[in-house]
């Protein structure tokens, strides 16, 4: 059993720990509001061109764009979205499950796949089953800019319309509330599954429609990419926030639990002394 002593310094232990992990709480919280509003404020920018490639796209049905044209498959790109962190709970590993359990239904070989690792414990799990990681991002800020996954979502894009894979995929946790977020598959190129404008507006092309979706057709799976990020970071501050309040709590019912083993032990002691106490009374007399 225990001494009063060790279960005291345990206490004290998981005290500071609870505090720690309390205040790593507080941190999350305060992030993840930034990350929610982030989050929901590129959705409207996301549903324009949409709406704009649609009407564009349906208009020019012949363009023969590589992006929006489907070809035989003999390679495919894996772009997925994780942490550099740890202490996120299951966000990681719920995402790296999805993404591996895809890869092995779809493919037979590892020469097949290339992967765009964007997060840090992505990136360590696809080196560590030896796959071919092409590209990969690591150190993003807790709100990340476009110009921080510019470059990486631009090389992404011109792999596949320079051939090096024939299709690609996204992965990443898409963000419901504090408490929930999913795993979502998106197929990202090629671009076969537009969504036909909604509005009536007509638009006119200058000069024309296969110029300019020259020029949106990358920028506008780029903006996907980035808004996959964004969503990817709600849901990594949520997933902290919820961890780090399931430490505390775990820690409070052992504090909890350690201080009525303390109390008990110590009675144990007292009542004890006291046995000791009056059994010496009795033999002197």
């Amino acid at each position: 059993m225990a001494s009063l002593r060790d279960i005291e310094n345990r206490i004290k232990s998981t005290k500071k720990t609870s505090q720690i992990t309390k205040a790593m709480q507080m941190v999350s919280a305060s992030k993840l509001s930034r990350a929610e509003l982030n989050a929901k404020a590129f959705v409207p920018y996301m549903e324009k061109i949409q709406e704009v490639v649609g009407a564009i796209a349906a208009g020019t049905k012949d363009s023969g764009h590589p992006m929006l044209v489907s070809r035989p498959v003999k390679k495919t790109g894996y772009i997925v979205i994780t942490s550099d962190r740890g202490l996120v709970g299951g966000y990681n590993a719920n995402i790296l499950r999805t993404a591996k359990r895809a890869i092995e239904a779809r493919h037979t070989s590892k020469d097949e796949v290339s992967i765009v690792a964007i997060g840090r414990k992505g990136l360590e799990f696809f080196e560590r089953l030896d796959f071919n990681v092409v590209e990969s991002l690591v150190g993003l800020s807790d709100h990340p800019s476009f110009g921080e996954i510019k470059d990486i979502a631009n090389r992404a894009v011109g792999m596949f319309t320079e051939g090096e894979y024939d299709e690609v995929y996204l992965y990443y946790n898409h963000y419901v509330s504090a408490i929930s977020s999913e795993v979502t598959e998106r197929k990202l190129l090629p671009l076969t599954d537009i969504a036909p404008a909604a509005s009536t507006a007509a638009y006119e092309f200058e000069p024309s429609g296969e110029v300019i979706l020259e020029a949106l057709l990358p920028q506008y799976t780029e903006s996907l990419i980035y808004g996959a990020v964004l969503d990817g970071k709600a849901s990594e501050h949520a997933s902290s926030m919820t961890a780090m309040k399931t430490a505390t709590d775990n820690a409070s019912e052992l504090i909890d639990s350690l201080t009525l083993s303390f109390n008990r032990a110590r009675q144990a002691a007292i009542t004890q002394e006291i046995t000791e106490i009056v059994g010496g009374v009795a033999a002197l007399e």
